[in-house]
C-alpha cells in the first residue's frame, strides 16, 4: 500500500465503504426481514384464534354437537385448520374430537390470562404456538400453530442473494472507484504532465488554469507562482554568470598578454620566466573556463546560436579524430576511428565538432600511457550512433549519475588532471539541442564508454 498509486487507493477505499456500506444494509434488511415475518406469522395466528373465539362465542348457547360442526367447517376453510386445538385449563381437548395430526406435541394446558407464544419442532421442522383464552369462557383455551418452514425458506433465499450479490457490488464499486478516482486525478496528471515539459530552458511556460474554482486550480495557481520565482531566480543567476565571464575576459586577456610580452624578453631570469609561465598556463585554463560559463549561460538563457543544416558526421567525427590524435600520441595513446561509409543527420556543425572534441578530450584526460582510445559510428535504421570508448581510470558508481552535472569531475584529484568539470554539461546541452541521447557506461579501472544517438536526416532516408 505504500507504494501504491492514489488512484489504486482510492478505488480500494471507495470499494471497502460502500462494500461495508452494502453489507450493514444487507443485515439491517435480513433483521428487518426476519422480524417482519416474524411478527407476520404471530398476527396471522392471532387472526386465526380470534375467529376461532368468534364462532365459539357464537355458538355458545349451542349443543355440543353443533357447535362441534361448526367448529369443524371453520377450520376446514382456514390454512393449517388441523393445527387448531381447543382445550380446557385442566388440560383436556374439547375440539376436535379426532385431531389429525394425532402425534402433534401439543403442549400441557393451565389457566391462560393473555396470549402466549412459543416455538416447538414436529417432524424435524419448526413450528410456531400461540395459547389464546377464550372471551367470556376463561375455562376455555385455543392453541394454533402454524409452522416456520416458509419463513425460513424466505430468509435462505434473501441471504443467498445477498452472498451473490456481495461480489458484483464489490466489482461494481471497484470500476466505479476507478473510473471516479481516475476522472477526478485527471487534472493532477495534467498539471504533472506540464511541470514534466518545463525544464531551465523553458521556465517562462505556465500550467493552464481551469477556472474551476477548486483546489486543482489552486494547486495550478500555486504551481505558476514557484515557476515566476524560480524563472526570476534562473535569469538572475544567468545574467549574472553571463556578465561576470564577459566581465573578466578583459582583464584575463591582459593578464595573458602581459605574460606572453614578459616571455618574450630574452632578458629576464628563470626565477621569472618559470613564474610567468605558471601564470600563462593559468589564464589559459581561466579563458577556457569563462568560455564554458558563457555558453553554457547562454544557454539556460535560451540564446545560443545553432544553425541546422545537413552534417556528415562521419566525416566530422574523422576530422575531430585526426586533429586530436597528436595529444593522444603525447601520452603514447592509441586512437581507433570506425566509421564506414557518409551518415547525414541535421545539426550545426561548430557545436557538434564541440561535443565530439569534449568526449574525446575527456577520454584521453582519462586514459594512462599507451592506453586505447576508439571512436566508433554505427548506423542502423533511423539512428546514428557514435560510441567513444577508452582504457581509462572510470567512474564511480556513487558518481555516474552525477557526471553531466555541472563542476563534476570523474577524478576529483585537481591535481592530476586539468579541466574545470564542465566539458560534460556543454556535451549534454548539445546532445539535448539536437534531439540525440548522451549517456554513459563505466567501471573503475577498467574505462568508460559514452553513447550518443542522432537521427538521421532525411537525406540520409532518400
Amino acid at each position: 500500500m505504500k507504494n501504491a498509486s492514489v488512484s489504486f487507493r482510492l478505488t480500494l477505499w471507495f470499494s471497502a465503504i460502500v462494500l461495508c456500506g452494502f453489507v450493514l444494509f444487507g443485515l439491517a434488511m435480513w433483521g428487518d426481514l426476519a422480524w417482519s415475518l416474524s411478527q407476520g406469522r404471530d398476527r396471522t395466528l392471532t387472526r386465526r384464534a380470534a375467529r376461532i373465539a368468534e364462532a365459539l362465542a357464537a355458538t355458545k348457547n349451542d349443543p355440543p354437537s353443533h357447535r362441534e360442526v361448526r367448529f369443524n367447517q371453520l377450520t376446514d376453510v382456514i390454512p393449517e385448520g388441523n393445527l387448531i386445538q381447543l382445550f380446557d385449563s385442566s388440560g383436556r381437548r374439547l375440539l376436535p374430537a379426532n385431531p389429525a395430526p394425532a402425534d402433534f406435541p401439543w403442549p400441557a394446558v393451565s389457566h391462560v390470562a393473555a396470549e402466549e407464544f412459543s416455538d416447538l419442532h414436529y417432524g424435524g421442522r419448526p413450528f410456531r404456538l400461540l395459547k389464546s383464552p377464550v372471551p367470556n369462557e376463561p375455562r376455555l383455551v385455543i392453541l394454533v400453530a402454524g409452522q416456520l418452514e416458509d419463513n425460513r425458506n424466505m430468509l435462505a433465499r434473501f441471504t443467498m442473494g445477498l452472498a451473490w450479490s456481495i461480489p458484483m457490488m464489490l466489482a461494481v464499486s471497484a470500476l466505479g472507484g476507478y473510473f471516479l478516482s481516475r476522472r477526478l486525478l485527471r487534472p493532477v496528471d495534467q498539471i504533472a504532465g506540464a511541470l514534466r515539459s518545463i525544464s531551465i530552458g523553458n521556465l517562462g511556460r505556465r500550467l493552464p488554469i481551469s477556472g474551476a474554482g477548486d483546489e486543482f486550480q489552486r494547486l495550478a495557481e500555486t504551481c505558476n507562482d514557484m515557476l515566476s520565482r524560480l524563472e526570476d531566480a534562473v535569469d538572475r543567476i544567468n545574467r549574472f554568470t553571463a556578465d561576470a565571464s564577459h566581465e573578466l575576459r578583459s582583464p584575463v586577456a591582459l593578464i595573458r598578454t602581459v605574460a606572453e610580452y614578459a616571455l618574450r624578453n630574452p632578458k629576464i631570469d628563470g626565477e621569472s620566466k618559470e613564474a610567468f609561465e605558471e601564470i600563462l598556463a593559468e589564464t589559459v585554463e581561466t579563458t577556457e573556463l569563462l568560455e564554458d560559463l558563457l555558453i553554457l549561460a547562454r544557454a539556460d538563457a535560451g540564446y545560443a546560436s545553432t544553425v541546422f543544416e545537413p552534417v556528415d558526421i562521419a566525416a566530422l567525427v574523422e576530422e575531430v579524430c585526426g586533429r586530436m590524435r597528436p595529444l593522444a600520441e603525447a601520452k603514447k595513446q592509441a586512437v581507433d576511428v570506425r566509421t564506414g561509409g557518409p551518415t547525414w543527420i541535421q545539426g550545426d556543425r561548430s557545436s557538434l565538432r564541440r561535443l565530439v572534441s569534449i568526449l574525446l578530450d575527456n577520454a584521453i584526460k582519462y586514459t594512462p600511457g599507451e592506453g586505447k582510445i576508439e571512436a566508433v559510428l554505427v548506423e542502423t535504421d533511423s539512428r546514428a550512433v557514435l560510441n567513444i570508448s577508452d582504457s581509462g581510470i572510470g567512474i564511480s558508481e556513487e558518481l555516474l549519475p552525477r557526471i553531466f552535472d555541472r563542476f563534476v569531475r570523474a577524478d576529483p584529484s585537481r591535481g592530476e588532471v586539468n579541466g574545470s568539470g564542465l566539458g560534460l554539461a556543454i556535451a549534454k546541452w548539445i546532445a539535448g539541442a539536437h534531439h540525440a541521447t548522451l549517456s554513459v557506461q563505466s567501471r573503475k579501472q577498467v574505462g568508460s564508454v559514452f553513447t550518443v544517438e542522432f537521427n538521421l536526416a532525411e537525406v540520409a532516408r532518400s
